[in-house]
């Protein structure tokens, strides 16, 4: 199984391989050496932050450590069951997805999405996350600005699925007619209108005309 404490103890394990702390291994890794601090494991209110893919990708090359070898350590005696589960199969590729990646800010660009919102045309970098059984058409978003702190950090990334349904209370990316892209939750859809609140009150609601949104696209994944 693929899980939260799995994760977070395959950090510990590939930490302790290589005789350093997890401070240490975020240090070599050129990351904060914070990172992988037991308090950065969860939010204040409780729910699991997961490491961010480009994390484990640098520990993963800092020590020379294959995406197998770090699976083996998700999966193995090292790191034992807990927390919310996905299926790993075997070698642990089927629980992996290869997703497109762009920043948010680059995503109100034109030329990135088709009028449904789902990824179009050059220039996305791909992603790998956790979940083989994504929606086709998925995609990575790098969060920018402070507007949904603090559920999503700067450069946390966010997967957005075009083909969820969305209902009041879901987070989302809404893209504008202008070119605006921001994630907010959804307060409220009418025929005539959408309201949108940040997590951070330091950001009012939003208040849109249905015909000023290009498409909206619930958030089904983040890496914090």
């Amino acid at each position: 199984m693929l899980s939260h404490k799995r994760i977070w103890a395959a950090i510990d394990a590939l930490a302790e391989r290589n005789d350093l702390s997890p401070s240490g291994l975020a240090k070599r890794a050129g990351l904060d050496s914070t990172t992988f601090n037991k308090s950065k494991r969860f939010a204040a209110d409780g729910r699991p932050r997961w490491p961010s893919t480009e994390s484990l990708a640098k520990i993963m090359e800092a020590t020379g450590s294959s995406l197998d070898a770090f699976i083996a350590l998700v999966s193995g005696p090292e790191a034992t069951a807990g927390g919310t589960a996905m299926p790993l199969t075997r070698a642990g590729a089927a629980a992996l997805s290869e997703v497109p990646l762009i920043g948010m800010a680059q995503a109100g660009a034109g030329g990135y999405f088709d009028d449904a919102g789902f990824p179009a045309g050059q220039g996305w970098e791909t992603v790998v996350v956790p979940g083989g059984d994504l929606d086709e058409g998925a995609y990575a978003l790098e969060i920018t600005g402070d507007s949904m702190l603090p559920l999503y950090r700067e450069g946390d990334v966010i997967i957005v699925s075009p083909t969820a349904q969305v209902r009041r209370g879901d987070r989302v990316v809404v893209k504008t007619r202008d070119g605006e892209v921001m994630a907010k939750t959804l307060l409220r859809q009418t025929p005539m209108v959408i309201e949108l609140e940040s997590a951070n009150p330091a950001h009012p609601p939003r208040t849109f005309p249905v015909s000023d949104i290009e498409w909206m696209a619930r958030i089904v994944w983040a890496s914090q």
